[in-house]
């Protein structure tokens, strides 16, 4: 049997250790995992209660077209729900988008380095990648637009970028826009914009009503906690989005995800208590890393990429052994780890094992 020949070499997606796996592999009974961004506080209890009320309907297909869930995200937003699309996290939309416009002989614009599936979908589609090296952990929108021409289909923007946590600026992304020419999709992939209270931090909602070609991308995994029910979506002109729902799988959501996601989008309260709590995380980490002499880039998610000053895969591996699961193995950042900001008790484990592990490696 033979695959198609562009995927062979293509590598396969690896998420941060699970902790089972740690616990079996080292024998240790608590392990904190600080390694996928996930929000360390839960999920809303709206969200708990949603997910109990539709198992007695487990035996049934989910609402293939997320019809509850369109309207009152749609309302939430202020955009109509033909605006809208659902995935399996904003994973498949980034997919879908991938499937319903490239073709071979296209090229597409991403920064490098980034999330790993822009790259990775166009290149099952047979696009041509044109990466763009991150300026101080950010994306250089001017050279990427110098690299935009005839044959470019689409212009990724990863806001904040992960996995450096930088953002680009509303000032920075006005000009990029007004240059781009309407040929080109650009897509703003927002998964951590909730956690964000910056006003220098652009909203992709205002820019999908700008311009036709712009969509956004954000998740219910990140912030609303619901990473584990894989649900996320698309933002976008009417025209476009029905090109990328015309190539959706049936079905591709869960009643469990749907339900969870609604009532999630009701409890504006749980949301502002994680941003909140998020915030003295990040300014505890920024503290401790101060304190220990560590460089990192400004975060605006709820993570941060640190420079420890030691090969990031020895620091991931003596971490791993005191029960923390960080993040390594950055192509151009090769003494760089990403950690997401946990619970105090959480992120205070880290910071002490952190330590000894850095004096370990001094020596």
């Amino acid at each position: 049997m033979q695959p198609k020949s562009n995927i062979v070499h293509l590598p396969v997606y690896q998420p941060g250790k699970p902790i089972e796996e740690v616990k079996r592999e080292l024998g240790l009974t608590e392990v904190i995992k600080l390694a996928s961004n996930e929000n360390p506080f839960g999920c809303s209890e709206h969200a708990k209660q949603a997910i109990v009320a539709e198992l007695d309907n487990t035996s049934l297909y989910p609402d293939g077209g997320a019809v509850a869930l369109t309207q009152t995200l749609a309302e939430h937003l202020g955009v109509n729900s033909d605006q809208l699309i659902f995935g399996a996290g904003s994973d498949e939309v980034i997919l879908m988008i991938a499937r319903a416009f490239l073709v071979k002989g296209d090229e597409t614009v991403m920064a490098d380095e980034t999330f790993p599936q822009y790259k990775h979908n166009a290149e099952i589609e047979h696009a041509t990648i044109v990466e763009v090296p991150l300026k101080d952990g950010k994306h250089d929108l001017p050279a990427m637009l110098a690299k935009v021409n005839e044959r470019t289909k689409i212009v990724w923007i990863c806001n904040p970028n992960n996995p450096t946590g930088t953002i680009v600026t509303r000032e920075e992304l006005d000009e990029f826009l007004s240059k781009v020419p309407p040929h080109v999709l650009v897509i703003l992939d927002e998964a951590y914009c909730e956690y964000i209270n910056d006003p220098s931090y652009p909203d992709g909602v205002d820019y999908v009503k700008q311009y036709k070609n712009v969509i956004a991308l954000r998740t219910f995994s990140k912030i609303y906690g619901l990473a584990s029910l894989r649900i996320g979506y698309g933002i976008g002109h009417p025209e476009i989005i029905r090109y990328v729902n015309q190539v959706r799988e049936p079905f591709n959501t869960t009643r469990y995800a749907q339900a969870a996601a609604r009532a999630s989008i009701q409890d504006m309260a749980f949301i502002t208590s994680c941003r909140e709590r998020n915030e003295e995380g990040l300014q505890y980490l920024k503290e401790q890393f101060g304190r220990l002499g560590l460089s990192y880039f400004k975060p605006y998610g709820n993570f941060v990429m640190v420079d420890v000053k030691q090969p990031s895969q020895a620091v991931f591996d003596g971490l791993l052994r005191r029960g923390i699961i960080a993040r390594a193995r950055w192509t151009y950042y090769p003494t760089h780890i990403r950690i997401t900001v946990g619970s105090r008790e959480q992120n205070e484990k880290f910071i002490q094992a952190l330590e000894q592990v850095l004096r370990e490696l001094a020596v």
